[in-house]
């Protein structure tokens, strides 16, 4: 299949060719896989792919030769939690965004910066350190990755033009509910649905409570408070009984969000649940770190091993539940391969001497594959990664 984006003739556009893909992950459930051995993007916007036999690869600004391994739209993690650049005091740890890049991870999603020491909890603060977060990682991206942040937990006393202004500010989310003051159904349904009469996307803290001042939030307030995301469905760490999960699989239209800091068994019932109902494409991926359990790296690469092999699901489709699943239910222009969204990408292929004959077999086994290389925005921001298993191929950059 080829697929057309405006006119490639175009002069002065940064023009990216990636040729001899091996295979080309689409993040869509529907086809997980394109056809095609070639991708073209001008000025960080997926143009067209498809066979290079058939595609205009002149003119590139930059030329990826893939050497066979698998093209996928970089990984997305749903929940996570940053204070202010590639730093996080919950860990004293620098540079875990930059290692998270090495995971193959190109797009993070905060669902609160409640690691802040001293966070504010009055009505003026929290709307002033939320805009502040949204401001600083939109200005900066540590090593290229994306951070939408700026994610304020819900407060007594907030009223429906404190979500007015957030929104006009630029906020475009909330961070859990359940881990302000907040944790009655009522109360937070009035405030979510302001949040969303102003754009703003909402998260619910579910499971037992994760940390002193967040408490136990189950099925019947999840459903009463009516987010868009059901936060860690599998727990965040310790889940809701099987019957209460079962219970928001069949009741929600929400997404489903399986993390790595959560119960592995509740995360494949969750999986096995939605593809009883036929809901695959509400689950989603995070890993709920930094957390006191560590900062995660691999943490999507592992879920989507994870639920690969436990959950008896293709690879390919495995893999769509970190990018595309993740795109769609967040709105975001990445995450798929589609004319016009943004060129991110990461480079796959089977690790060294792992069994499977091929890089999906391989992750169906539940073995991790290596990743070779990251791009995002059109741009080249990792080469091979230090952090996963090293691939059999590794991509290069040729021009």
């Amino acid at each position: 299949m080829q697929m057309k984006f405006g006119t490639l003739g175009r002069l002065n556009l940064a023009k990216l060719v990636i040729k001899n893909i091996g295979q080309i992950l689409s993040g869509k459930l529907e086809q997980p896989i394109f056809d095609g051995d070639c991708l073209i993007a001008l000025d960080g916007k997926i143009a067209e792919w498809g066979y290079e036999k058939d595609l205009d690869c002149e003119g590139a600004t930059t030329i990826v030769g893939a050497h066979g391994v698998t093209l996928a739209p970089g990984l997305i993690d749903s929940h996570i939690h940053p204070v202010v650049g590639d730093y996080t005091p919950r860990q004293q740890q620098l540079n875990w965004i930059d290692s998270t890049l090495h995971g193959g991870v190109t797009t993070l999603i905060s669902a609160g910066e409640v690691h802040m020491p001293g966070r504010p909890k009055d009505i003026v603060g929290l709307k002033a350190m939320a805009i502040a977060s949204q401001r600083w990682y939109e200005n900066f991206r540590p090593s290229g990755v994306k951070v939408h942040a700026g994610a304020p937990v819900i407060e007594h006393g907030m009223v429906e033009e404190d979500f007015k202004d957030l929104a006009d500010a630029g906020v475009k989310l909330l961070g859990e509910v359940g881990l302000g003051t907040v944790k009655d159904g009522k109360t937070a349904q009035q405030m979510v649905n302001w949040a969303r009469k102003y754009g703003i996307q909402s998260t619910i803290h579910t499971g037992g409570p994760s940390i002193p001042g967040s408490g136990l939030i189950d099925a019947d307030m999840v459903i009463e408070t009516g987010t868009d995301v059901i936060g860690h469905i599998n727990g965040g760490h310790s889940a809701l009984p099987d019957d209460q999960i079962i219970c928001l699989c069949e009741s929600c239209s929400s997404a489903f969000e399986i993390v790595h800091n959560g119960n592995e068994r509740a995360a494949v019932l969750a999986l096995n649940t939605a593809r009883e109902l036929g809901k695959l494409d509400q689950i989603i991926l995070g890993t709920d770190g930094p957390a006191g359990s560590g900062v995660q790296p691999l943490g999507i690469l592992r879920m989507v091993a994870m639920l690969s092999a436990f959950g008896n699901v293709p690879a390919e489709q495995a893999f769509c539940f970190a990018n595309g699943n993740t795109a769609r239910q967040r709105e975001l222009d990445t995450g798929l391969v589609e004319v016009g969204k943004c060129a991110d990408f990461v480079f796959l292929d089977k690790a060294q001497h792992a069994p499977g004959k091929t890089m999906f077999e391989s992750v169906q086994q539940g073995n991790l594959p290596g990743v070779g290389m990251t791009i995002i925005d059109g741009k080249v921001c990792s080469e091979r990664s230090r952090n996963t298993p090293p691939a059999d191929r590794l991509p290069e950059r040729i021009l």
